[in-house]
């Protein structure tokens, strides 16, 4: 349980900085993925999560 907690405080923090060092592009960043396909986002998703499990695979494994 402590390392998924560490794990999610680390992903807020990654996940606040943008917003917090430069709002005005992320809005202008989340325009563009509004007006993005949901077939590309539905993509790029499961691309994120795969990668994401493949790098957790990596590190536990070597």
């Amino acid at each position: 349980m402590k390392y998924f907690l560490t794990a999610l405080g680390l992903a807020l923090i990654i996940e606040g900085l943008p917003y917090f060092l430069a709002p005005a592009a992320i809005k202008k960043t989340l325009e563009v993925i509004r007006q993005q396909p949901e077939k590309f986002l539905r993509f790029f998703g499961l691309s994120a999560m795969l990668s994401g499990l493949a790098l957790l695979y990596a590190v536990n494994k070597f």
